[in-house]
């Protein structure tokens, strides 16, 4: 089998922890016997630059004509003047609404070498943290009508919040899918006490569930409860479901409880194979080309792509392996790192990684 791959580097640290899962990836390839190829295209802010828009229309043909898609990091300071319809994070929005993706799946996972790392105290996090926040993504406010005006000398803004019975069910039946292999569990977040998007969300969730998935417990949990719930008890959780605004804001939470949001990351996945594999942090440009990044993100990332897009179950669970041993053994980018351990750059860190492959 030889599976292309469309990457799409993006802005800041992007290419870096892109080189840094290839590097692991082509490792990964020679050991399980598949080919792997790989196609380079602009998004974001190096779009902008290099043809005026955030994702050009070539960058749309050449992921649909990939197996999957391997993205870095979008934006930085330098397009945050630009007007919104052609910021860098337009091209983020357009590329997963033009590959049909509308479901996010962000793991956050504590690993047990990196206890140490999470801010919680050790009575908190002994228990373990595995949260899965299953995330829609092509709608809500994101997606939704906005506009500006101005009235009686004063500005306005506003921005609509739209979900439909049919975008909720296809989410929940892949929080169910995942729910039906682990805990049997899920916690479905929303502001129903407030929002009729979320009373439609609430019922339409428990509706679908009790239909096609009986063996389902769903649990509703108010958004501000489930923010104070991740640092306060974050064993609770297991998967979690909500909306793309929701989603995003929870995600990177339960990524900073679990040590670093440079460890965290997540697949894009529609009705196909063909998915969208990228770690949650931005593209931290204040430390971009000093190769201090943490790629392990991107790296697990990979790691996703092989076993959800190409079924390659045993090279998937080589690289988790990998990085679990690499950290056993003590290395440690800058934002992961604790006493009595040995710091490495970030590609010095893909290395080690793609050895202990």
């Amino acid at each position: 089998m030889n599976y292309k791959i469309a990457v799409l580097d993006g802005d800041g640290i992007g290419p870096e922890i892109c080189a840094g899962a290839i590097k692991v990836l082509e490792k990964t390839a020679k050991k399980f016997g598949f080919g792997l190829s790989f196609s380079h295209y602009p998004i974001g802010g190096c779009a902008i630059d290099k043809t005026g828009v955030p994702l050009p229309q070539s960058t749309v043909e050449g992921c649909l004509a990939s197996d999957s898609v391997l993205l870095g990091a979008v934006g930085g300071y330098k397009w945050d003047s630009l007007p919104a319809d052609i910021r860098p994070e337009k091209g983020l929005l357009g590329i997963r609404k033009a590959l049909g993706l509308y479901s996010n799946i962000r793991p956050a996972k504590l690993w047990d070498s990196l206890v140490g790392a999470s801010p919680l105290k050790s009575e908190v996090v002994n228990g373990g943290i595995e949260i899965i926040i299953v995330r829609e993504l092509i709608g809500g406010i994101y997606f939704g009508e906005r506009g500006k005006s101005e009235e009686n000398g004063n500005e306005f803004a506003w921005d609509t919040e739209k979900y439909s019975v049919p975008e909720i069910e296809r989410i929940t039946r892949v929080a169910c899918e995942l729910a039906s292999k682990r805990s049997k569990k899920i916690i479905s977040v929303d502001k129903a006490n407030v929002l009729e998007t979320s009373r439609l969300w609430r019922k339409t969730v428990h509706a679908y569930a009790q239909k096609h998935y009986p063996n389902i417990t769903v649990e509703d949990m108010l958004v501000d409860n489930a923010a104070m719930q991740i640092v306060k008890n974050p064993a609770q959780f297991d998967v979690v479901v909500t909306s793309n605004l929701f989603g995003d804001i929870l995600s990177d939470e339960a990524a900073q409880v679990t040590g670093s949001i440079g460890m965290l990351a997540s697949s894009s996945l529609g009705d196909g194979t063909r998915g969208l594999y990228e770690p949650i942090h931005g593209s931290a440009p204040d430390i971009a080309g000093k190769d201090i990044a943490n790629p392990i993100a991107t790296i697990l990332a990979a790691a996703m792509m092989l076993r959800d897009s190409f079924s390659q179950i045993e090279a998937h669970a080589a690289i988790e392996n990998a990085v679990q041993r690499v950290l056993g053994q003590g290395y440690r980018t800058a934002d992961i790192m604790q006493e009595g351990c040995k710091r490495v750059s970030g590609s010095e860190m893909a290395a080690l990684i793609a050895k202990a492959v």
